[in-house]
């Protein structure tokens, strides 16, 4: 309890969430956009969500690895595959809530959208944690 008290006080927190939101604020467009092209062009709406996912992962990789956390680059293979690790979790748990949205009569570009920002949070945790740890 008292390491997550501090980690709420470090303003460096603060700035890496606010980068992050920026970066995932854009990869959000992103998913949104592609998703909604892959439904006009007739795909299920789950191949859609994987697909602007893969989309998506990678713009959001390239700018968190650059931008958000650059103190903490290292190889960007390690990182990548740690990177695509927590984000396939982030998809599976994403695909669940849209899955469930759906099944409960929310259009699909709304139940995406919404299904996006539920997992945002467990993204960030995973990533800043794990995939962009500091050294130790």
């Amino acid at each position: 309890m008292v390491a997550v008290a501090l980690a709420l006080r470090a303003r460096d927190n603060w700035t890496q969430l606010a980068k992050f939101s920026v970066v995932g604020a854009f990869g959000y467009v992103i998913n949104l956009g592609v998703y909604a092209l892959f439904l006009q062009a007739g795909a299920h709406y789950l191949v859609a969500a994987t697909c602007s996912f893969l989309v998506a992962v990678t713009s959001n990789y390239t700018w968190n690895r650059l931008w958000t956390f650059r103190d903490r680059r290292r190889g960007v293979a390690a990182q990548g595959i740690r990177f695509l690790a927590v984000s396939l979790g982030s998809l599976g748990a994403n695909l669940l809530v849209l899955n469930l949205l759906i099944s409960l009569g929310t259009a699909k570009l709304g139940g995406q959208a919404i299904a996006i920002a539920l997992v945002t949070p467990l993204n960030f945790v995973g990533n800043k944690l794990w995939s962009f740890r500091h050294r130790g």
